[in-house]
């Protein structure tokens, strides 16, 4: 579509993904989800405690919430991506920190053993993935690599018996780092360029356990927001990985890495669609209630105007949302660029969106609530 050339069956009529099963399964999810957000979960105390609490956490593991697409034989859920995305889109609406908790486990941190693996990986780790037995996380970013993934410096070198590679890195930022058990790993490998005869380092994509030790993490970093959410530096010093942990083929890393980004990126759309309605909802709550002049504040058009803008920024993000997961589940195969730019929209707009709700709430949008 972003390239001008419009696949029209993809887009018109807007994607209906949903048989009538996976419909009523859904709603029969919606409705304990949301309750255990508006009941169990403190957003407030998570955030003070820059952790999400352990009696939540348990809560979150017998909903099944850490396994929402792992095929039902593996013991989970088995979600398709239109289905997550509705329940991720309620988890937005109330914490983005168990939000990035869960979704850096199943999104990003073991889908590349969803996507990629074969099947003696996807039944030796799914089952305790699916229950959170096991956490999950995504280790691709480096001090010196961001975006520029190929710039990775980490480095797995195959031993001469030719049964294990030996890691040695570190990785930063990484979301669940201080709690993961199991680690999707991306580090350079020397390989023979067929054509020349050279040995060139090529990215390639591992699964690592914390056990096999020579993994360590750092403390959680301190951040501005989603302080509940465990983010933080991960070392591998001298460690064995076994040869058959690879993801994929033995070089093949970066279309892996690319590939797990790619599909998980419509759920940052899908979380923030419920972040700008449930803030929105507190900012229009106070607007019908706040006197000033003699009126109540939603009577002005400024007032009005900045509601108006907000609502529209919330119908598109989570039209995109769902417009991706729907094609996704149709089994449309191109829609990266969409993905991107959802998750680009859509993060830009929630600052948008909140930004301005505090500004209709005044000085009391800016006092943090006690816990």
């Amino acid at each position: 579509m972003f390239k001008g050339q419009i696949a029209t069956a993809q887009v018109f009529p807007f994607p209906k993904a949903l048989n009538e099963e996976q419909g009523q399964f859904l709603q029969e999810l919606v409705g304990p989800v949301s309750k255990f957000f508006e009941e169990v979960n403190d957003p407030a105390k998570n955030d003070a405690l820059e952790k999400v609490e352990d009696h939540t956490m348990e809560g979150l593991k017998e909903m099944g919430a850490f396994g929402l697409q792992v095929p039902a034989d593996l013991g989970g859920l088995g979600l398709s991506n239109t289905q997550y995305a509705r329940l991720v889109e309620i988890v937005g609406g109330h914490d983005l920190g168990v939000g990035i908790t869960l979704g850096a486990h199943q999104s990003i941190g073991f889908k590349g053993i969803l996507l990629f693996g074969n099947k003696a990986q996807r039944e030796k780790y799914l089952p305790k993935l699916a229950t959170g037995e096991h956490i999950a996380a995504f280790c691709l970013t480096e001090p010196a690599s961001g975006s520029d993934a190929a710039s990775i410096k980490t480095t797995a070198v195959l031993s001469p018996c030719g049964k294990y590679y030996t890691m040695n890195g570190s990785k930063i930022w990484i979301s669940n780092g201080g709690l993961a058990e199991i680690f999707t790993v991306f580090a350079k490998t020397p390989m023979k360029d067929p054509k020349t005869g050279e040995m060139k380092d090529k990215i390639t994509a591992f699964v690592v356990e914390r056990s096999f030790g020579g993994v360590t993490n750092g403390p959680p970093e301190k951040k501005m927001g989603i302080k509940a959410s465990n983010t933080a530096e991960v070392y591998f010093e001298d460690v064995r990985v076994p040869a058959d942990c690879i993801l994929g083929e033995v070089g093949g890393g970066f279309k892996v890495a690319m590939n797990i980004l790619n599909s998980g990126r419509f759920g940052i759309a899908a979380a923030l669609s419920g972040t700008m309605r449930s803030i929105m909802a507190k900012a229009i709550d106070h607007a019908a209630n706040r006197t000033q002049f003699g009126n109540k504040i939603h009577t002005y058009g400024a007032i009005q105007e900045k509601v108006a803008r907000m609502t529209m920024l919330q119908y598109v993000t989570e039209s995109m949302a769902y417009m991706i997961s729907g094609n996704m589940d149709s089994g449309a195969t191109d829609f990266q660029i969409e993905a991107a730019i959802s998750k680009i929209f859509a993060s830009e707009a929630a600052w948008t969106v909140t930004d301005e709700c505090i500004q209709v709430m005044g000085g009391m949008g800016f006092m943090k609530v006690s816990v």
